[in-house]
């Protein structure tokens, strides 16, 4: 038997390879009717296409949890700090007078004119719409308008029972395409607007972020007003220091959710991938009910307060969050980098700055373009950038991150570096310039400004 197979064996591979030919043009027909013939006209594909499709559906779920997925954290900012009671006031059954929409825009917080209403948009035209009344800002949250925030109403009485927050509330922004402050969402950008200590400064009842801390809620409270408009303290609730060494808040820049595709780690200090940093803010800052694993927060010495807490080790009943990082992560890093507005820089001193930048001024050595950022581990430390340890010792690496700097135009407001300490982009030039001693011209250090902003 074996021998007859070996000796039918060649014929039958000539005979199915002459078939093979002869289906050839069979199958290139059949394939150009399914699929559409490039070569022919250049026509694209009709067949489903199972990566994009797969693609496009993971983006679409992934804004909508961006915008308005709040991982069940209204249990914390709702029913534990009763934030709600603050906004609703009195005539809700809060405490107060309430949020009125006028303070609600100081705080910073957008509105989405899309969700807003033709109406309120008309009175607000008309100035008929009363921005000192609370109830507009009721009526604001039900139609889910303000950026970020999740108003949970009743269904008998329509009263505001408990709110919730976003990933949407620190990284969106609108186009003020209205007004002020009102307009289209525009997803990724950093709100520099937005006070968030004095927004959480407005809870009733701040008793569970003073015992995490081991303070009292007098001093949570002037901690959180320390950090003002567009800061934030992501490790404030790891190692409990509120200010840095010699004074001044710890509190950090709200940075861009945009250009991050490519980009290894993420924030200034670089704790992780974009999905990790996700999952920690999901679980650790906005309350959200979920699992996130991170052994390093075991470190009694560096995170005294997520240690005694096991923050490291974060196991909900219900995870809310670990099935939503996927798409989450995906839309993020599909969002656009803004273009800088036209006429908004000096495009022949953009050039000019750009060969400077990419030659003698050696910034391209970490900026690596088209990242502006190194491709692969792109951490150093405050020796190398020139500036103090601090923020880098309150992260697992001690390092800080090279910041992408495309869209750099749509962050400017609060300064640049993690703290903002230097206040506008010719600082920044000016700090370099000293620090590895480039000996740039004046002319030379303002075309490398017009080449940031151009990007």
């Amino acid at each position: 038997m074996s021998h007859l197979r070996d000796s039918a064996a060649a014929p039958r591979r000539l005979h199915f390879r002459a078939v093979a030919l002869a289906l050839v043009p069979l199958i290139v027909s059949s394939c150009n009717d399914v699929f559409g013939d490039d070569d022919d006209d250049g026509a694209p594909g009709t067949a489903p296409d199972p990566v994009m499709e797969n693609a496009e559906a993971m983006i679409a779920e992934g804004r909508e949890t961006f915008r308005f997925d709040t991982f069940g954290d209204e249990a914390f900012w709702g029913d534990t700090l009763r934030l709600h009671e603050a906004v609703a006031g009195a005539a809700n059954g809060g405490v107060g007078p309430g949020l009125t929409p006028a303070q609600a825009l100081t705080l910073g917080l957008k509105l989405d004119s899309a969700a807003v209403g033709s109406d309120i948009l008309n009175a607000l035209q008309q100035g008929t719409l009363d921005l000192n009344d609370p109830a507009n800002t009721l009526e604001l949250l039900r139609r889910d308008a303000v950026v970020g925030v999740d108003g949970i109403f009743d269904t008998v009485q329509g009263n505001l029972v408990s709110i919730g927050i976003t990933c949407a509330l620190c990284h969106s922004y609108v186009d003020d395409s209205f007004d002020e402050s009102i307009g289209v969402r525009q997803d990724g950008w950093a709100n520099r607007d937005l006070d968030v200590g004095a927004i959480v400064a407005l809870a009733p009842d701040l008793s569970a972020v003073a015992t995490l801390l081991g303070v009292d809620e007098a001093t949570v409270r002037t901690v959180l007003g320390s950090w003002g408009p567009g800061k934030f303290d992501a490790e404030l609730l790891l190692d409990g220091k509120a200010e840095k060494p010699g004074g001044g808040s710890s509190a950090t820049l709200i940075p861009p959710a945009f250009g991050l595709a490519g980009v290894n780690l993420h924030t200034w200090t670089g704790w992780g991938s974009v999905t990790y940093w996700n999952a920690f803010v999901a679980n650790l800052e906005m309350h959200g009910q979920g699992t996130f694993y991170d052994p390093r927060l075991d470190d009694a010495l560096k995170f005294p307060v997520a240690a005694t807490a096991q923050l490291g080790h974060v196991k909900s009943t219900d995870d809310l969050i670990t099935p939503k990082l996927g798409s989450l992560h995906l839309y993020q890093l599909a969002l656009p980098i803004p273009e800088p507005p036209e006429g908004s820089f000096d495009p022949i001193a953009a050039q000019a700055g750009k060969e400077l930048f990419e030659g003698r001024a050696r910034c391209a050595e970490c900026h690596v373009p088209p990242l502006y950022t190194e491709p692969g581990w792109n951490m150093h430390t405050g020796a190398e950038i020139g500036i103090d340890e601090f923020q880098a010792l309150r992260s697992p690496d001690e390092r800080y991150r090279t910041a992408p700097l495309r869209g750099l135009f749509s962050h400017t407001e609060g300064g640049f570096f993690h703290d903002g300490r230097f206040a506008t982009l010719a600082d920044v030039v000016e700090h370099y310039d000293q620090h590895f001693v480039l000996g740039l011209s004046p002319t030379e250090k303002d075309q490398l400004v017009e080449f940031l902003v151009s990007l």
